[in-house]
């Protein structure tokens, strides 16, 4: 038997070396890999969100900024009556005893139940004392000035994946800028990988979004938002819209569109109010397109302000169609001027047909009809002008006045700040600088779109809308000491292929004062009923 005692030394001493050779394979070999899956099991990595980006008016007030919302986490293990708590909660929270009660029962570590409370809120849920109840911060966007300014700012919603995203106006355009860059925390898990409640350490933070500063002014926006309401109650509109432009510049001064909705609670209001109007609906300009065709007429040399309309004496026909004046008026060996001051139709059938289809789509190319303007808000169209060999006679002819053709409210005030601006068209913009989280601010540089038309087209075309304001139907807008360039503008809604002449889309566009103008303003009122005629309401 003593044969055997060596034996079992040897096979203990083999042992006791693999043994040994394991535990260095598991505690040195791979113990880099097995703490990295350890933290991987008991760690998880959380977002921690910078704080975004405020919008500034051009006074550089807050016109969009954050605010500290709290959001409530509950351990129900740690509950020590759940259903107290459960009626306690709703009724603070103001939510339904269902739609918590299934959470707050089950055996989870961590249960997300309300988020965006405010410092009272979350005070009055502290008062209770309730254990197993926790709090975590976040920003969210507080709006100083209520609902001023919606459609242009937009509002920040959630995206697919449940983080912040804007959406529509400056928000959505200039989402990354505004946003920042993400941060992170590990967040401590237990056994089951679940989440531990306020259990987050090494935080990392990334950087704050940047600032926008507007070119909007905002004692003008302010009141503008006041006198369309006026107007929509006053002429029973179903809507309007209000767009005030630099011509020199392309700074946008106001923006206002009716109806709104408020972006704080965006949510509670229909969608279809989320888009902008001014930049992303389409009309027939009717009277306010004929100082844009009749510059292109003039610019091309085929008429001057004296050239007379030898068609002006009554109705015309084109391929079949009648077409009258809005008033059915007529002025024989009317001038290119009286044209204007009478928003006389077949005076600008005259012109249309003068300059022809190729110098028709030139033109209005040239003045940035039918092509995006390019303005720094999201969600902006632009119908596309007709292919020359879609253009039919009576096509020429109703563009002439307006008809027949759709832009957007942004695209007609740009272009007639052509006429403002010595010929030349500036990009719209509403953010004129960046700020960064160091103050540092980068000026934006206008930048000019094109010059359809000369300087001199321009400042005549000018005199002879001074002349419709003084003389013809805009006379009220007429003011003491300044001379005033606009022009009204009537145009039926088309509807199930003709038009209603009840039911129309009244408008103003001017340009003050004529010498060194510092602004374009378009007025527009939907459906007006107490009068259908734009001389009478915008």
């Amino acid at each position: 038997m003593k044969w055997r005692y060596p034996f079992v030394f040897i096979a203990f001493i083999v042992l006791f070396t693999f043994v040994i050779g394991r535990l260095f394979y598991w505690q040195v070999v791979k113990a880099e890999m097995l703490t990295k899956l350890a933290k991987s099991q008991y760690n998880g990595f959380v977002k921690v969100l910078p704080k975004r980006g405020e919008i500034k008016t051009s006074d550089k007030y807050p016109i969009v900024s954050n605010k500290v919302f709290y959001s409530l986490f509950v351990n129900p293990q740690d509950l020590k009556d759940k259903n107290k708590t459960i009626q306690t909660l709703s009724t603070l929270l103001d939510v339904d005893t269902a739609s918590i009660s299934s959470e707050l029962l089950s055996d989870k570590l961590w249960v997300p139940v309300k988020s965006n409370l405010d410092y009272q809120k979350k005070g009055e849920i502290e008062k209770m004392q309730i254990h197993g109840v926790g709090f975590e911060e976040h920003f969210g966007r507080f709006y100083p000035e209520a609902s001023i300014a919606a459609h242009l700012l937009g509002f920040v919603g959630k995206n697919e994946s449940g983080d912040d995203r804007g959406y529509f106006g400056l928000e959505g355009y200039y989402d990354r800028l505004l946003k920042g860059k993400e941060g992170y925390a590990i967040e401590l898990h237990d056994a089951m990988g679940r989440p531990i409640l306020s259990k987050r350490s090494d935080k990392t933070q990334g950087t704050d979004g940047g600032n926008l500063i507007l070119s909007i002014d905002r004692s003008v926006q302010f009141l503008v938002e006041q006198k369309l309401k006026d107007g929509i109650e006053k002429y029973g509109a179903v809507g309007g819209m209000v767009g005030i432009m630099d011509p020199h510049t392309g700074d946008i001064i106001s923006m206002v569109s009716l109806p709104s909705f408020s972006p704080e609670k965006f949510w509670e209001y229909d969608e279809s109010l989320y888009k902008n109007p001014f930049i992303a609906n389409t009309y027939e300009p009717g009277s306010t397109l004929k100082p844009i065709v009749m510059a292109g007429a003039l610019d091309a040399g085929i008429i001057t302000p004296l050239t007379k309309c030898t068609i002006c004496g009554g109705p015309v026909t084109v391929s079949g169609y009648d077409l009258h004046t809005w008033n059915d008026k007529y002025y024989k060996d009317t001038n290119m001027i009286e044209v204007i001051q009478r928003s006389d139709n077949i005076g600008m059938v005259f012109v249309a047909q003068k300059l022809g289809v190729d110098r028709m789509i030139s033109y209005l190319t040239s003045f940035g009809l039918g092509s995006l303007t390019d303005i720094d808000l999201q969600g902006e169209i632009a119908p596309s002008l007709k292919s020359k060999n879609a253009w039919y006679d009576v096509d020429l002819a109703t563009t002439g006045f307006g008809q027949g053709i759709s832009v957007t409210p942004i695209e007609l005030l740009v272009a007639f700040s052509a006429l403002a601006n010595e010929g030349r068209i500036l990009k719209p913009r509403v953010v004129t600088a960046f700020e960064d989280v160091n103050k540092k601010i980068l000026e934006i540089p206008i930048k000019i779109k094109g010059t359809p038309i000369s300087e001199r087209t321009a400042k005549i075309m000018a005199e002879i809308l001074v002349n419709a304001v003084e003389k013809g139907e805009a006379q009220w807008t007429k003011l003491k000491g300044y001379r005033i360039a606009g022009k009204t503008g009537t145009a039926s809604i088309p509807v199930l292929g003709h038009y209603d002449p009840n039911n129309t889309i009244v408008s103003f566009i001017g340009f003050a004062p004529v010498e060194n103008s510092k602004f374009v303003m378009l007025v527009i009122l939907e459906k007006p009923t107490t009068s259908i005629y734009a001389a009478e309401t915008a």
